[in-house]
This record gives structure tokens, C-alpha cells and sequence, in this order.
């Protein structure tokens, strides 16, 4: 039996040798820790402190602002210095609590569950929202949520994203390595809350290693299996490993609950644990700090809020003035253009590089090759798309589902013409989704 994988899709370098033999190590940060409060999709978060009140690891320090929100914990303790708009990495301005670290760490009293057993449904739920779990995997979708569908009874298989295809991240590759009994921990929680599913723990075949650890973890786990998946970019993305792994598909009108699966990726499933099991709040998470252009790329445990500047300096600073930072992955990151942003619960990675290449190579005419085509796995036509985009013909655009698109930047990464193919599609699909909510 083949791999499971999905139709399209490319094969990018990937870049994890740099950091995926590197330990997780924790870092403490110096200094005042900023905490945004729109860190999830959703209602931000409403601050529940002022300035100048002390506070301690895992207190809460803003509360959800509606159903779809997250409440928002410190990760040290100390004063809050102001609340006030700061820099995030999308670019924008957003309001956040500044808390100065006064390096002592003084916690509030957890409480962990009996077992998972003694806990109802409810309870799970409640502690999962109470522990302010968002997906973690960059959507930040606010993960109590997200196992509350109509239908619980429908769900029949929860998956366990762990493909990590974004190329140069390790963080998941270590987490599954070092943790693996919190992985396996935080699926049984989901998995409590939906009677008829099956978990599925997917692992592209990069990572035999961990393939390996996860398949004895589970041995003797009659609900759940171990998936390997081809590796292929973007497999980790949810429609394509939901088409991988159970043959189904979803479209942009629909979740994937409407195709009977939940999907959380590996730092969200061990979120998830802690939140029920040990009743500690998400604030901390894997980063990976890595590309050419650091010293010494690396994996980090990190407090929420840390300065991103300091995390580059504890991966021993830069080696080389680099032509790009990115925050997250290559083909999917945001371009930073200033380092003193904080780190947030949807923070996976920061690439320094030391070539443009993008930038670098001239854009040219498109040759009618349909390589955007082949590597689409939505199976839309990408060149066809971004010449609507840029010649703001919206109802083409629409005509030829643009909106299916889901940003993985196989067009642009193939088209021998160097055409900036997603960032036009990207563009016109926020004008086509935000005319959907538009009152009729």
C-alpha cells in the first residue's frame, strides 16, 4: 500500500537539517514580555488587569471576548507596565498588555484532573476554554470551538496534524520526539468528546523517526492509528491531509466537521493535554529558529510575548546581515520587517536568510506551461486567477472559484516566469470573502 497523500503539490528544499537534531530548550526572557490581544481568530480578548497590578505564571490577564475568543495568561511573572497599540508581525498596531518580567516566576496554584475518566464533556471543553488553546498551527482558530460542532455524533475521525511540511520547521519533529506521551495524552482528551471517531496521528515519511515512536506509543490504543503520509508541500494543510487521509473533501464554504474530522496540529494536541490534564493555560510554545543566517539555528520552548529579537540573540545572533526574516516558514510566512515583535500562541518559527531569492529573479511573461495547474492542490488555474486579480475582474475571478484557493504558494514556487501568483490571488480572495459577508 502507497503513501497517502493528495493530487498536486510541490517539493520544495526543506531545510530541517539545520535545526531538527537540535533539543527543545527552554528560554527565559529579560526585560518587559508583550502579550497582543488578538492573537486568535475571532473577538480580541478583553484585559482584565491595569497598570501597575502584579501578576503571576498562568494568571489570567485578558478575558475571551465572546464565544469565538480566547482568553490570554501570563507567562511570567511582574507589573504591568501599560496597555497600549504594539507592532505584531502581521504589521498592524494592536493592543496588548506590557508586563515587565521581574524574573521571579512565581505561579498560581494549578489543579490538575483526577483522571481523564472522572472528567464529563463539559468539563473538557471548559478547561480547554479556560486554558485559552487556540489552533497553533498559524489560523489560530479558538480550539473549544472547533470540538463543539452541532453534531458530535458525526465526527468519526479527529487527526492529529503532524506532517510539519512548511519547510525549515522542526518544532512539531522534536515535540513528537521529546513529548510524544503528551501528543498521544491530549488525542485521547479529543477523543473523549466524540464517541464514534477514530484518532489518526499523520507523519510524512520524512520523519521515520518519529513514525516509529508514535506507532509503539499507540500499540495497544485501539482508537487510534499512525498515518504516514507522502512528503509532498502542503500536505500538512487541511483539506489536502482530510483528502489524503480519509478520502474526503471540503471546500471553502464548508468546515471540516461537515466532512466528519477535526484536525488540530501536534503543539495545540499537547495545549490541549496540559489545559485538561495538568490545568495549565496555554503560554508557552515551540519556536524554531533556523535559516542561513543564524549562527545557531535552534528550538525553543518560549514564554508568549517574548521579543522575537531575543530569541534570535539566544541562537547565538546572526552570522550574516540576512536579505529576509521571516516570521514562519517560507512559503507561507510574513515577512518581518522589524524584530522587536512579540511572539504569540500561533508563533512557530523565525527564518533568517541570507538570499532574496524572490526578489532576485525578475518576474517575466507568463509561457502557458501549466506547471500552476499541476502543482495546484485545489486544482484551480492559477495564472488564469492572478491575471483576473490584477485586472480587478472579480466576477471572473469568482467564475473560476479564486476563493477555493487556499494561499499555499505552489504557484508561485513553480511558475518558471517568477509571477507573483498567490500574492495576487491573495489579495483578490480578501476582496471576494469580505463581499460574502456583506448584507444583501
Amino acid at each position: 500500500m502507497g503513501l497517502l497523500t493528495f493530487k498536486g503539490g510541490v517539493h520544495p528544499y526543506d531545510g530541517k537539517e539545520l535545526s531538527k537534531e537540535k533539543p527543545i530548550q527552554a528560554v527565559l526572557p529579560k526585560g518587559e514580555l508583550v502579550y497582543p490581544l488578538s492573537q486568535h481568530i475571532g473577538a480580541p480578548a478583553k484585559p482584565v488587569v491595569e497598570k501597575g497590578e502584579r501578576v503571576l505564571v498562568g494568571q489570567k490577564i485578558a478575558e475571551a471576548g465572546g464565544f469565538v475568543s480566547a482568553p490570554i495568561h501570563a507567562s511570567v511573572s511582574g507589573t504591568v507596565k501599560t496597555i497600549e497599540p504594539r507592532l505584531t508581525t502581521s504589521g498592524a498596531m494592536v493592543n496588548a498588555i506590557v508586563i515587565e518580567n521581574d524574573d521571579q516566576y512565581e505561579t498560581v496554584e494549578y489543579h490538575p484532573a483526577e483522571s481523564l475518566e472522572a472528567l464529563t464533556k463539559e468539563e473538557i471543553l471548559k478547561r480547554i476554554q479556560e486554558g485559552g488553546v487556540v489552533g497553533m498551527g498559524g489560523a489560530g482558530f479558538p480550539t473549544h470551538v472547533k470540538l463543539s460542532p452541532k453534531e458530535p455524533d458525526k465526527i468519526e475521525y479527529v487527526l492529529v496534524n503532524g506532517a510539519e511540511c512548511e519547510p525549515y520547521l522542526t518544532s512539531d519533529y522534536r515535540r513528537i520526539l521529546e513529548e510524544p506521551e503528551k501528543v498521544v495524552g491530549g488525542l485521547k482528551c479529543m477523543l473523549k468528546l466524540f464517541d464514534n471517531a477514530q484518532g489518526f496521528i499523520c507523519i510524512e515519511d520524512n520523519k521515520p523517526d518519529c513514525i516509529k515512536k508514535m506507532e509503539e506509543m499507540v500499540k495497544n490504543e485501539s482508537r487510534i492509528q499512525v498515518k504516514p503520509l507522502q512528503t509532498k508541500y502542503p500536505q500538512g494543510a487541511e483539506r489536502c491531509l482530510i483528502n489524503a487521509t480519509t478520502g474526503r473533501e471540503i471546500n471553502s464554504s464548508m468546515l471540516p466537521a461537515d466532512a466528519g474530522c477535526v484536525v488540530d496540529n501536534i503543539d495545540t494536541v499537547v495545549a490541549i493535554y496540559k489545559s485538561v490534564m495538568l490545568g495549565q493555560p496555554l503560554m508557552h510554545r515551540i519556536v524554531t529558529v533556523t535559516g542561513n543566517a543564524i549562527a545557531n539555528p535552534c528550538n525553543f520552548s518560549v514564554c508568549t510575548g517574548t521579543s522575537m529579537e531575543c530569541l534570535i540573540e539566544e541562537a547565538g545572533g546572526l552570522k550574516e546581515t540576512p536579505k529576509k526574516v521571516i516570521a514562519g516558514g517560507p512559503m507561507m510566512g510574513m515577512t518581518l520587517f522589524h524584530l522587536n515583535v512579540p511572539t504569540v500562541k500561533t508563533s512557530g518559527a523565525i527564518l533568517c536568510l541570507t538570499n532574496d531569492d524572490v526578489s532576485e529573479q525578475p518576474e517575466t511573461a507568463c509561457i502557458n506551461c501549466g506547471r500552476c495547474v499541476s502543482a495546484c492542490p485545489e486544482r484551480l488555474l492559477p495564472s488564469r486567477l492572478a491575471t483576473f486579480a490584477n485586472h480587478n475582474q472579480l466576477d471572473m475571478f469568482e467564475a473560476y472559484d479564486g476563493v477555493e484557493c487556499v494561499e499555499c504558494g505552489c504557484c508561485s514556487y513553480i511558475c518558471p516566469a517568477k509571477r507573483p501568483l498567490t500574492q495576487s490571488i491573495r489579495s483578490m480572495r480578501k476582496i471576494a470573502l469580505a463581499n460574502r459577508k456583506k448584507p444583501k
